[in-house]
């Protein structure tokens, strides 16, 4: 079983948009019964709460279906159970270096997985509110990732 987790500041717009999109193209890609995917956030805001209308907005608006995604602040424990942890900006991955756990995930960022991207961090729409432009980014992103991972893997 191949293990993903995206994580982000809050856990309601970024991460669980990379969950559900990343979720959407591995079922396409026949592959969800070798997959475990879910998400984070650095923070404890909104721990419990559903992604934000924004985020679920625009997958609906994509037919991708999020449904269960709720949010929840990154554990120790994650480092351990996880094969790939995939971070949406310079921040998070910090944050989730002063867990300060020794572990066996990867700890990846989100947008070098995009080829050519137009910038470094996958900006946050909580703060912008542009929901398409991170959508655009992480649908993207996502198909670099799961190629890495199917390469890695051997899937």
């Amino acid at each position: 079983m191949v293990t993903v987790l995206f994580v982000c500041l809050g856990n309601i717009c970024r991460s669980p948009m990379a969950e559900a999109i990343f979720r959407h193209k591995v079922e396409r890609a026949g592959l969800s019964k070798q997959f475990h995917i879910d998400s984070a956030g650095t923070g404890d805001w909104h721990i419990g709460n559903p992604p934000h209308e924004g985020t679920r907005n625009i997958l609906d608006e994509k037919g991708i279906v999020y449904d269960g995604i709720k949010a929840r602040q990154i554990e120790i424990k994650d480092l351990k159970q996880f094969n790939y942890i995939v971070a949406m900006d310079d921040k998070n991955i910090k944050d989730i270096q002063t867990l300060e756990h020794p572990n066996s995930a990867q700890v990846l960022k989100m947008l070098s997985f995009m080829e050519k991207s137009p910038q470094n961090d996958v900006p946050d729409p909580y703060f912008t509110g542009n929901f398409q432009e991170v959508y655009d980014l992480l649908s993207h992103s996502c198909e670099g990732l799961l190629h890495f991972i199917r390469e890695k893997e051997n899937l």
